[in-house]
């Protein structure tokens, strides 16, 4: 195992042993590229709102040592998405999605992916 091969006594905390961890898995170069690519997020042509959320958070766990805040996060799903969502979040929102707290514009998120879900899945089933 991994750890196992360090030198006795490097890791005497869990920083240590986080960062040791992190970077045998997840090296600085791999790192920097999953970074740029979360915060370049842009939904893509004809990809629908879920699929753009979903996609994004995959990126996120795909790097979970990203140090994004929630709210950098959220800012930056919500201003990678096309002027529709983005116009339909607001909508929800009462407002700027982006004017609400962390906790409120996640809540709005959600509840919105569930809705497009609910309505994907009548328009499909009739």
């Amino acid at each position: 195992i991994w750890y196992e091969k360090e030198p006795p006594n490097s890791i005497l905390t869990w920083d240590d042993l986080v960062n040791k961890f992190v970077n045998q898995f997840f090296r600085p170069s791999k790192t920097t590229h999953l970074k740029n690519e979360i915060s370049r997020f842009t939904q893509r042509f004809e990809e629908t709102f879920g699929e753009a959320w979903e996609r994004c958070k995959e990126m996120l766990r795909a790097c979970p040592h990203h140090g994004f805040s929630e709210l950098t996060q959220i800012d930056t799903f919500y201003n990678g998405l096309n002027k529709q969502d983005q116009d339909s979040l607001n909508a929800a929102a009462s407002g700027n999605l982006l004017s609400k707290t962390t906790r409120e514009a996640l809540k709005i998120i959600e509840t919105n992916q569930k809705f497009v879900i609910q309505e994907a899945n009548r328009m499909f089933l009739g």
